[in-house]
């Protein structure tokens, strides 16, 4: 069951990694038609930068994947913790559900970015995420150490 519990953190890893790809042909093309009298060009310029010079919906997926190294650094250690305890069909299903609720939050977030949905769709990952770390903490916590061998 560790592989399973393991899955949806790989997902997870995978899908990050399909945003940070996202960002380079949005932002580059949006730097391109920029007036470069309006940016500085400086060295050591962050993505930030960018802010009020390109138009917000180019921004939307560097939020994003921001966003995805913020709360999910939490899911990742659950996942991990419940992993090395064992865990339950329950906790699988949960962190499956964790994760497509990110991969939607992230999808509208990029691409529609309405708050109230996106408001919702955080506050659904949130629970599932509490959840699994309750789930963690009785699975180590209240755990027996007569039953290990």
């Amino acid at each position: 069951m560790q592989a399973q519990m393991l899955a949806p953190a790989a997902v997870l890893v995978v899908w990050t990694l399909i945003v940070l790809f996202w960002i380079v042909p949005v932002r580059f093309g949006a730097v391109a038609k920029i007036d470069k009298s309006k940016f500085s060009g400086k060295a050591g310029g962050r993505g930030q930068d960018l802010e009020g010079l390109i138009p917000d919906k180019a921004n939307w997926p560097s939020h994003n994947h921001t966003h995805l190294h913020e709360q999910p650094t939490l899911f990742y250690a659950v996942v991990v913790i419940l992993a090395i305890v064992g865990p339950g069909a329950l906790d699988v299903l949960i962190a499956w559900i964790y994760v497509g609720l990110r991969i939607v939050h992230s999808l509208w977030q990029i691409l529609i970015n309405k708050l109230p949905l996106r408001f919702a769709l955080f506050l659904l990952s949130t629970f599932a995420l509490i959840i699994l770390a309750i789930r963690a903490v009785m699975a180590t916590a209240f755990a027996d150490p007569s039953l290990v061998a």
